[in-house]
């Protein structure tokens, strides 16, 4: 029993690790030393990072799921998300489990870099760059939807994304996540608001907007739906995506006040974001069925569309903010990292912290703008980078630590076979829907395009009426 008590305690992290020093300044393995004259990296407590989790997660995927669960059938949709709901809360885990263990770690990027090497760290890091830039370009595009919904259209499509990069690259630049972590629950609070708004308004409604206003209507909700390969796998991809904030709790929990409360948080997060999906995508597709809108605010009809949108619109902006962070601080990490710039009010830390966030905006606009195609084409970013970093590094991650450990015993527990059984499923079904996703999107965006052509670049033309 000693020995046993030693080694639990040998894995308990000391204030010094986790960087709770009471007296003078504190050191953190990933940003060194942390002092009253700059930024204070390690400012999110636990209701924080509660709400900048929640706020990753539900975004612009939830408002997909009532489309998803159209297309596979109320039953299979619910088991579908409740599978993913739990392979994605064990991802989430190993993050915490991985941190404690791995003081160095900061984002994704680090994970490839430890077990895979430099090829490791490229890849990763780019994923996770390239992901959170064509988000952030999608969310863009929502607020300019929002603004239009609002306003009527009120103005050129073109000048709400360019609103929309400008404040959020400004919110975005805000240089830690402590600070940014009250404006996600403004943003979470506005988003649940909308979604809750239209909700109950498809319950008390006749019909939904798009359905036949004339003669008596009936929901054609189906329990079980028989589509094709490609719309199932598409469905899938979607509520895989509504998870997708996966590989953002990395620069979350490494920014937390102590992270031993990660795993707290994160069952508060994934509780609360599971019970919204399920009710949102029920309740809503068993009162507008084949019917429902995609982004789901538009099924309520014109009057409903502009207030839930107006509710929104603080909530798509909070998500497009952090999305403009989270790339923007893993590349000035990586630039500053080991230095007396990163921590230090210097001129270089404020010009590379600047350069990098607004780097991101720019690219953002410039994607979410001129690419015809692009909302098919942030499906296909999301199938094959967002399930990359939501699964397979998480299993890499749990035998990394623990498959030299077992393999060594002669006679293996239980345990660790199961484990072993446990990560090597979710890295292939990772894999599986990393593959199967691309493909669906791909096909997505080549029917898409033979059907209109996709939307024109920088386009005025109003891009809340499909909606």
């Amino acid at each position: 029993m000693p020995d046993i008590k030693e080694k639990v305690e040998d894995l308990q992290p000391t204030p010094s690790q986790i960087g709770e020093v009471h007296e003078g300044p504190a050191y953190d393995a990933v940003f060194g030393e942390i002092t009253e004259e700059g930024p204070n990296y390690r400012d999110v407590g636990l209701f924080g990072t509660v709400a900048l989790m929640m706020k990753t997660q539900i975004g612009l995927g939830v408002l997909s799921i009532p489309a998803a669960f159209d297309a596979l059938g109320l039953v299979p949709g619910v088991i579908v998300l409740l599978v993913i709901a739990t392979i994605t809360t064990w991802s989430d885990y190993m993050i915490g489990i991985f941190k404690i263990r791995h003081r160095e770690i900061y984002g994704i990027d680090d994970v490839g870099s430890l077990i895979f090497g430099r090829i490791g760290r490229e890849v990763f890091g780019f994923a996770f760059c390239i992901y959170w830039i064509f988000v952030a370009g999608s969310g863009m595009l929502g607020i300019s939807i929002a603004l239009n919904s609002v306003s009527t259209h009120g103005a050129c499509t073109a000048i709400f994304v360019v609103v929309a990069a400008v404040v959020g690259g400004a919110f975005g630049s805000i240089q830690t996540l402590g600070r940014l972590s009250w404006l996600a629950w403004i943003g979470l609070t506005c988003i649940l608001t909308s979604i809750f708004i239209v909700t109950i308004a498809v319950g008390v409604q006749d019909r939904p907007a798009s359905a036949p206003q004339d003669g008596t209507w009936v929901p054609d909700y189906k329990i079980v739906a028989h589509p094709s390969f490609t719309d199932a796998i598409s469905a899938v991809s979607s509520i895989a995506f509504a998870y997708a904030g996966t590989p953002a709790f990395f620069p979350i929990v490494s920014e937390m006040r102590d992270p031993r409360k990660y795993t707290r948080a994160l069952l508060i997060c994934q509780g609360g974001v599971t019970a919204v999906y399920i009710t949102i995508g029920c309740v809503v597709y068993y009162y507008c069925g084949s019917y429902v809108a995609s982004p789901a605010l538009g099924s309520a009809g014109p009057t409903m569309k502009k207030i839930a949108y107006g509710f929104a619109l603080p909530g798509l902006l909070v998500t497009t903010m952090l999305v403009i962070h989270l790339p923007g601080k893993l590349i000035f990490i990586r630039i500053l990292r080991g230095s007396q710039h990163l921590t230090g009010n210097t001129v270089i830390h404020w010009v590379t912290w600047f350069g990098c966030t607004v780097g991101v905006t720019i690219i953002a606009y410039i994607i979410a703008s001129a690419i015809p195609v692009f909302d098919n084409l942030i499906s296909l970013i999301g199938a094959l980078m967002g399930t990359f970093m939501s699964f397979q590094p998480m299993g890499c991650m749990w035998l990394y630590d623990n498959w030299t450990k077992g393999k060594n015993n002669v006679r293996k527990s239980s345990k660790w076979v199961f484990m072993v059984c446990w990560s090597s499923f979710v890295i292939l079904a990772g894999c599986f829907l990393m593959v199967a996703g691309t493909y669906g999107s791909v096909v997505s965006i080549i029917d898409g395009y033979k059907a209109d052509g996709g939307s024109a670049a920088w386009s005025c033309a109003d891009n809340s009426n499909s909606v």
